[in-house]
């Protein structure tokens, strides 16, 4: 089973996840996005999204920078007020993306909400997987203390075990349970990556840079006194 999780499983999901992400790119170009529901609920979204994408967002960062230069991540875990520094800052980070999270599917569970209206099947299953995979890194952080020390020695290695087509799940395998739940859980995410609304993480609105400008006409202003069409841009 171990096998199957630790090695076919992250072959499967980045497959996947760059195969189908490139054929619904090419064949639904307009399904591509976020979806975002800000215009329905806007107040109740920014306390759920805020805190979720910027902490999540960094805590991806502090991951990805610490397998891609393992040598300056271990200089600052190497001083203990470093180390205690950069365990406390990503346990908060930990504890903020889950409260936004949690504030996210709260919206979507009050009946007759216009959120929950709007919320299809895949959504409900991105959002169980996104809160397992969030609770699990803050319990990672909470019982399984100096992470950053042994995920050097032990995730990062098997990391890029995979990515030179050289497989070695040795120095995981012995990992206590709930490190394994996240690890796996992780990919499951990047398996929902094209069939979900998260493709929209690799949408850069870059063409709005050359996009000419628009003309907004504006009927009325809540006076009711009547303005002239007003060229704008929403660069």
């Amino acid at each position: 089973m171990d096998t199957f999780l630790f090695i076919a499983l992250p072959y499967i999901a980045l497959i996947l996840a760059i195969g189908v992400g490139i054929y619904r790119r090419i064949k639904r170009p307009y399904t591509y996005s976020s979806l975002s529901s800000q215009i329905l609920e806007n107040r109740k979204l920014f306390w759920g999204s805020v805190p979720f994408h910027y902490g999540l967002t960094l805590i991806l960062l502090a991951h990805l920078l610490a397998a891609l230069l393992p040598g300056a991540a271990g200089w600052l875990l190497g001083g203990q007020i470093r180390r205690l520094v950069l365990e406390l800052s990503g346990m908060a980070l930990g504890l903020y993306a889950l409260f936004g999270l949690i504030v996210l599917i709260a919206r979507r569970l009050v009946p007759g909400s216009l959120a929950l209206a709007t919320t299809s099947y895949m959504d409900g299953v991105v959002l169980f997987a996104l809160l397992v995979q969030v609770a699990t890194g803050v319990g990672v952080a909470v019982f399984n203390r100096w992470g950053g020390l042994w995920y050097l020695d032990t995730a990062v290695p098997w990391f890029w075990s995979l990515v030179a087509l050289r497989p070695d799940m040795s120095t995981v395998d012995s990992l206590p349970a709930l490190v394994k739940v996240h690890f796996v859980v992780g990919f499951v995410v990047i398996l929902l990556f094209p069939f979900s609304r998260l493709v929209h993480l690799v949408m850069f609105p870059l063409h709005y840079l050359w996009r000419p400008f628009q003309v907004v006409i504006w009927n009325s202003r809540p006076d009711n006194t009547n303005v002239y069409p007003k060229e704008t841009s929403n660069r």
